[in-house]
């Protein structure tokens, strides 16, 4: 098949993803009959604003041509109106040998910032290894005429990426300039420490070291990054070291932020997973040595939970980390500036390298680490992995896939837009990553869904028939322990007994419920403020359901509410528009922020059992996310005895069921939506209403606990980490 009639193939794909599929196609094709007839065709569907998904497509495909004229084509698409086609011409550009007109461009959209600069970045660091010098003039050109900080930042950065006596020399000049901005000197001394120690660069960064404030923070790490190197496992540790992060989030074993900006139910999942894992020497849950099928080498003897965390924290976990000690430990990576939502942070590619690297390396050996998302956590770690040599495990999930694949079937999503929807969502990149990270992955790990491997393979090109012994299908859980102990509580409440604080909370807040609202049950939500999740759209469905309204009072748990993010303002702001949010309480609806896991519990067995004179019991527990790859919340509200409402797609489909301990639902639906919640509140009252919820608890004890997770996947690590060690010994013995 030749280039048109990959052309052809492509834009009559029934479907954006198997057009997004077909573009493989379309650059084989290009590559192997690649010629001017080719380019001409390419040029001609890479500016075609009607079919901006082959336009994509095209653009990757002209990238593997490699014939000047193509490049000819690519380097103006750098400056085209359409910003989706700048950025991937950036990328395009990063399989090509360097292009020297094409450098400013990319400089420039390096300066502007964003996830395009993020892109060129990329590039400009794969052409520095052959054109370094070119590259290094043409940012030190760029720097002089940018005054803007994070501009300059931006361009500093990219230079401590570029090996070189320019680079250096620029990058000395910026360090030790007081007149810099102080996130243009950080960038400046943090590539210092990236390069390497000799004696100017140790000089320069140990006396900004001995400062104070920020600066003096970075530099500090720089240090350690100069000066610190890795070292093997030691003789006396035994079992296997795992690593496992998420970037957005800031993870600590008491989950105290959970609920709050992106901290989720990742980050409940990685705290008990690790402790689970670890559980042979830390008493927190299942004894792994007990198992008489894994012998103490086979163990997880260490966990390193890497997360979003200041200088000082990165830099004072590190003596942990290093530590030869057996357990669940938690590294911070730092970033300049504030907060950023998930979605935007893609820019912190580079500090997210370095603070990875840096973790890894002071750990010593680290049989694997488990990535679990298409984000800029996953590709930093990815880099680094290759680097270290360090096995990678893959929880794959169809995202974006399924909701390129919603968005198509509601008519939001079309081959005409789908360029400009890219540009924000950055859904061809996260789909290749995904596609990049499954291909490299040691071990490949599935959530359970109802037709995972049609799932697979239709949504996300996977075939796990294909090498089955690469794929492991293992469920989330929960630590159900928690649970029980708030559970015997409700139970066997004891007269006189204070009431525990968690419980005082939940009291002060129905307390601002009016009178006549008071002996209602109560539905309750867990998760973050955020569009995926719903909880705007579950409040309107509430609040538009007069039955529903005067039958319950709604409890949203999650969100930063005196800082929002964008994202939670966003929800903020719809939630604002049916019910006053200074007076949310008057109308039924409290919204309590984020809260603790063990607080969050005690509430949902508050919901099922009630409290004296505030709510009444037979509550239940709603689910209202676009999309829920499995539902950790859901799980937990399922094990207290709650009738849940989940989303009919994916994960919860696999354990929910249907009309006994709950009700599946299309969630963008809002008159469905609320029909569900007002049926499982029929339920929890109903004649087998206890029977069901016994029958919920039961399934979840029996199938998702947190410990079953670990045995699981303590099985795949063994698994990658003797394979690795095989392939070490063979290499050696050559």
């Amino acid at each position: 098949m030749g280039p048109h009639t990959a052309l052809d193939v492509m834009r009559q794909s029934g479907s954006i993803l198997a057009g997004m599929r077909c573009a493989d196609d379309l650059t084989v094709a290009s590559s192997r009959d690649g010629g001017s007839r080719a380019v001409r065709l390419l040029a001609a569907a890479a500016i075609d604003p009607v079919d901006q998904l082959t336009a994509i497509a095209a653009v990757h495909a002209l990238a593997r041509i490699f014939d000047d004229s193509a490049d000819d084509v690519l380097v103006p698409l750098l400056s085209h109106d359409s910003g989706y086609l700048r950025e991937h011409a950036a990328w395009a550009f990063g399989i090509r040998l360097p292009r020297l007109d094409a450098v400013a461009g990319l400089v420039r959209m390096v300066s502007e910032g964003g996830f395009s600069g993020m892109v060129a970045q990329r590039t400009l660091e794969q052409w520095s290894a052959s054109a370094a010098d070119s590259v290094a003039l043409s940012l030190e050109s760029a720097l002089l005429g940018v005054r803007e900080p994070g501009a300059r930042s931006r361009l500093v950065e990219t230079i401590g990426l570029v090996p070189g006596r320019i680079s250096e020399r620029m990058l000395r000049t910026v360090a030790m300039d007081p007149d810099e901005p102080l996130e243009t000197r950080t960038a400046a001394v943090a590539g210092l420490g990236d390069r390497g120690a000799n004696d100017e660069r140790t000089r320069i960064v140990t006396a900004l070291a001995f400062g104070e404030g920020e600066l003096a923070a970075v530099a500090r790490l720089a240090l350690f990054d100069l000066t610190t190197a890795s070292h093997p496992r030691p003789p006396w540790s035994h079992g296997t070291t795992i690593a496992q992060l998420f970037l957005h989030a800031d993870i600590d074993g008491a989950l105290s932020r959970v609920g709050s900006g992106d901290n989720g139910g990742i980050a409940t999942l990685l705290v008990r997973l690790g402790d689970a894992l670890v559980a042979g020497h830390r008493a927190s849950g299942v004894d792994l040595s007990s198992r008489s099928d894994l012998t103490a080498t086979e163990q997880v003897e260490r966990v390193l939970t890497l997360s979003r965390g200041t200088h000082e924290t990165a830099l004072s976990c590190l003596s942990e980390v290093a530590s030869t000690l057996s357990g669940h430990a938690f590294a911070a990576v730092p970033f300049v500036g504030g907060v950023t939502p998930a979605a935007d942070a893609w820019p912190r590619r580079i500090a997210a390298q370095r603070g990875i690297r840096r973790v890894l390396r002071a750990a010593g050996t680290v049989d694997a680490i488990h990535l679990r998302m298409a984000d800029v956590g996953s590709l930093a770690a990815a880099t680094v992995a290759r680097e270290l040599d360090i096995p990678i495990v893959f929880t794959v999930a169809p995202d974006p896939h399924a909701v390129i694949d919603s968005l198509e079937r509601s008519g939001t999503l079309t081959r005409g837009n789908f360029g400009a929807v890219d540009e924000a969502e950055h859904f061809w990149f996260r789909a290749r990553l995904v596609q990049r990270l499954a291909a490299d992955a040691a071990h490949t790990v599935f959530f359970p869904r109802p037709d995972l491997e049609r799932d697979m393979r239709d949504l996300v090109g996977i075939d796990i028939t294909a090498h089955p012994e690469r794929h492991t299908v293992a469920a989330e859980g929960i630590d159900v322990a928690v649970i029980e102990r708030s559970l015997a509580g409700a139970r066997t409440p004891r007269d006189g007994a204070p009431v525990p604080p968690a419980l005082a909370e939940l009291d002060a807040l129905l307390h601002g419920l009016p009178e006549h609202r008071r002996g209602l049950p109560l539905l309750i939500s867990v998760g973050r403020l955020h569009r995926v999740k719903g909880m705007a759209s579950l409040v309107e469905a509430w609040a538009a359901d007069p039955t529903l309204h005067e039958g319950g009072n709604l409890l949203i748990v999650g969100g930063d509410l005196e800082h929002p993010s964008p994202d939670e303002q966003e929800q903020l702001s719809r939630i604002g528009a049916v019910v006053p949010l200074d007076g949310t309480a008057e109308h039924g609806l409290i919204l309590a922020g984020h809260r603790a896991n063990d607080t969050v519990s005690s509430w949902l067995v508050a919901a099922r059992f009630g409290r004296p004179g505030l709510n009444a019991p037979h509550g239940a527990y709603v689910c209202a996310s676009v999309k829920e790859e499995f539902g950790l919340a859901l799980l937990e509200a399922m094990a207290t005895g709650l009738p849940v409402v989940a989303p009919h797609a994916g994960g919860p489909a696999t354990y929910v069921e249907h009309g006994v301990t709950g009700f599946l639902v299309d969630t963008t639906d809002s008159g469905a939506l609320a029909g569900a919640i007002c049926a499982a509140l029929e339920l929890a009252v109903g004649p087998f209403g206890p029977e069901y919820a016994e029958r919920g608890c039961a399934m979840v004890a029996r199938s998702f606990t947190i410990q079953a997770m670990a045995r699981s996947l303590t099985q795949v690590y063994r698994d990658v980490a003797n394979a690795s060690e095989e392939a070490t010994w063979a290499l050696n013995a050559l």
